[in-house]
């Protein structure tokens, strides 16, 4: 029964297979051309054989696909008169109903009357869209070189042989960057490549006709050979600096194009690291402050790797300093090239007390093979403040009879202050101002010896006599702050009990010490740190504002400011803890053998210690002096300057291209002064010396001899 459906199928399938045919032949063609022309006969055959095989498989699936079940389905959505039952011409007519029977035979009587044709229709966009891609392999086969085949040189003369010049046919170079990178290798159709510092690169280059041999000659002198692989020439080199290249060959005609070639190389920056939080690197903690808080940004070219926070705690003072340092790793939001860590520190934790200080520093790595680049952040000090120190314990006696100017304090201005208002309903109004007045002077020696520290001026003559107010009245008895305001003011005097020095008349330093004051010590300027000064500032400014107020007699707006200036002046004694490494002193053994011997064998002369100056490269200075006389430099010492020194800014690929190009004109003159005005920065800096003095003639060694004949012997 399904023979009339095989009759019906079979030029369906031929149809389907003409357009498949039709579609493939013209670009397998086109391609096989092109093979042929850039590569040779053996490439075009392998693309036909590739295309036929391609053509066969598909012939295999469209045979499954395309059968007797196929062609009913066809039939039944093609002609109603079918009725959706066209899969009755498969079945056998002696298994089927009587009902089954008659459709059957109804379907076969339709299809040998009228059967539709099921054939395709030929694509034509398809076929339009075939040819034309196979006029554009045509037209790239146009630009390609004629085949390999060597034309038969037309018969010379005898003894005349003609060379013919080698020619670059086709130069590919493919990259694979670093496998940390995440770059996807590549393959470019130019010799110059900007790649990742560690890429792998691979040449391959069709010279015709072939030479002998073929290398790859760097700027810095280096050689890379190339291996023939059949047609193709081939190397590969890991690039880890910037560079240039030529090709050079050994064959009896030079190369037709021996253009220069650049390879720059991008640099694998190490992370970068941004603190947002804390805002400053020394904190002080706030009497309510449990925690601290981090917030760091760390972003680097290609992606970041382990992150670490480093956590010291010193504890102690003075030499009494204990350390105990802690690493916890860090993990951050964000993608792997910019991420942000948040952390918080527990200061309960830690287990802190007054004066201890915690110092955290952020280190994060990249994740650049075999070794990892490392970027550390600067580090963050947060500094508990020690309990403020009582200066006057057990030194009452010594501070009140031996020195009191010197060991006064503003611990002790603040006592005599709280007592003189204690003391106001017993005193009268001039008492209570003069006694006022004797405090704002102490207050004001005071300030001068802190103003010290910040360069301010000093200021001398009768600016530090004490007023007639503050000075010890007889008639009001003894009094003991009185006595010692006196005596402090008095030391802060120059010492005016002492006797002067004599004056002469016009001497400008007795005119200075005089009537002037110094002003602005730098060398006292520069001892403390910018932060220190700071609080000092404020300490000074305190005691300016208590210094007007006790001289104005008003000593209970002056307690506020005395008391501020002095927690500013813990804050800065506090302030001045430094670290210093301790080293030993290493002196040189001392040999014993010629130990109080008097052996001078192989000593030194100290007086002819100096040593002749040499050039700090004499590579470079031999090439410079050849440059600047004109004459030819000597390359191979080049090379060898240009080794050690590598690729060391952007300007070094530049530098080696203005040598190469004298190299390789060297009556180039513009060439020549390129390669000066580049070298000339680099060359080493004059020494600022006198001239020596200058060779003596034969006349002037003559006169020499004369004298030293003429000097009397002892």
């Amino acid at each position: 029964m399904s023979g009339a459906l095989l009759a019906g199928l079979r030029p369906v399938q031929q149809r389907r297979r003409a357009i498949g045919l039709a579609l493939l032949l013209p670009p397998a063609l086109a391609l096989a051309w092109l093979a042929r022309q850039r590569i040779g006969d053996g490439a075009a055959l392998l693309v036909l054989a590739a295309a036929a095989i391609a053509y066969g498989a598909w012939l295999l699936q469209e045979r499954r696909r395309c059968d007797l079940r196929w062609y009913a389905r066809a039939l039944n959505a093609a002609d109603r008169r079918f009725d959706d039952s066209a899969e009755l011409l498969l079945a056998d007519s002696a298994a089927l109903p009587a009902l089954a029977q008659l459709q059957q035979h109804r379907l076969q009587t339709r299809l040998a009357e009228q059967a539709p044709d099921l054939r395709p229709a030929w694509p034509a966009l398809a076929l339009a869209g075939s040819a034309a891609l196979a006029g554009v392999i045509l037209l790239l086969s146009l630009w390609s070189p004629h085949p390999v085949t060597t034309p038969v040189p037309p018969p010379s003369a005898p003894g005349i042989t003609a060379a013919t010049p080698v020619r670059l046919v086709s130069g590919r170079l493919d990259s694979t960057p670093p496998r940390y990178t995440g770059i996807a290798p590549s393959q470019g159709d130019t010799l110059d490549a900007r790649v990742p510092e560690g890429t792998l690169l691979r040449w391959q280059l069709d010279l015709q006709p072939p030479p002998r041999a073929a290398r790859l000659r760097f700027h810095d002198g280096r050689t890379l050979e190339l291996a023939r692989e059949g047609a193709q020439w081939s190397a590969s080199r890991t690039l880890a600096t910037a560079a240039l290249y030529r090709i050079e060959i050994d064959a009896e005609a030079p190369l037709a194009e021996a253009r220069r070639y650049r390879l720059e190389v991008v640099a694998d920056a190490p992370p970068q690291i941004r603190v947002d939080a804390p805002d400053k690197t020394l904190s002080l903690r706030e009497s309510t402050q449990n925690a601290w808080d981090f917030d760091i940004r760390a972003s680097d070219d290609y992606g970041l790797g382990e992150a670490t926070l480093e956590i010291v705690r010193a504890k102690g003072n003075g030499e009494n300093i204990s350390v105990k340092q802690d690493t916890q790793r860090l993990r951050g939001e964000g993608s792997a090239r910019e991420r942000r860590y948040r952390h918080r520190i527990d200061l309960q934790a830690l287990e802190l007390s007054p004066g201890d200080e915690v110092i955290v520093r952020f280190e994060v790595a990249d994740n650049r093979a075999p070794q990892a680049q490392r970027s550390r952040s600067a580090s963050y000090i947060l500094r508990l403040p020690p309990p403020l120190a009582d200066d006057g314990v057990g030194m009452d006696g010594l501070v009140r009879t031996t020195l009191p100017a010197y060991f006064r304090s503003q611990r002790q201005l603040i006592i005599d202050t709280e007592a003189l208002i204690a003391e106001r309903p017993t005193l009268n109004e001039d008492r209570f101002v003069a006694k006022s007045d004797a405090l704002g002077v102490e207050q004001k020696i005071l300030r001068l010896r802190y103003g010290q520290f910040l360069g301010e001026e000093f200021e001398s003559g009768g600016a530090h006599d004490a007023p007639a107010s503050a000075r010890k009245d007889p008639k009001d008895g003894d009094d003991e702050h009185a006595d010692e305001h006196a005596d402090e003011a008095g030391d802060h005097a120059h010492d005016e009990a002492a006797p002067a020095a004599p004056k002469r008349f016009g001497d400008a330093g007795n005119v200075l010490a005089e009537f002037g004051h110094t002003h602005d010590h730098t060398e006292a300027a520069t001892l403390l740190d910018p932060d220190t000064k700071r609080i000092l500032r404020a300490a000074l400014e305190a005691m300016w504002q208590s210094e007007l107020h006790l001289r104005s007699g008003r000593p209970q707006q002056a307690l506020p400011y005395e008391y501020t200036a002095l927690e500013q002046i813990k804050l800065v004694q506090q302030a001045t803890r430094i670290y210093l490494a301790r080293v030993g002193l290493e002196l040189p053994p001392v040999d014993e053998a010629r130990r109080l011997s008097g052996e001078r064998a192989g000593l030194r002369d100290g007086a002819n210690a100096a040593v002749a100056a040499s050039a700090p490269d004499a590579d470079l200075d031999a090439v410079w002096q050849d440059l600047r006389t004109g004459a030819a430099p000597d390359w191979a010492r080049w090379d060898a300057w240009q080794q050690r020194r590598g690729m060391q800014s952007a300007d070094s690929l530049d530098l080696a291209a203005a040598a190469d190009s004298l190299r390789r004109a060297p009556s180039c003159q513009p060439c020549l002064h390129d390669l000066r005005e580049r070298l000339w920065p680099l060359l080493p800096r004059a020494s600022a010396a006198s001239a020596g003095r200058p060779a003596a003639d034969a006349a002037g060694r003559a006169y020499l001899d004369a004298l030293q004949a003429a000097e009397p012997r002892p």
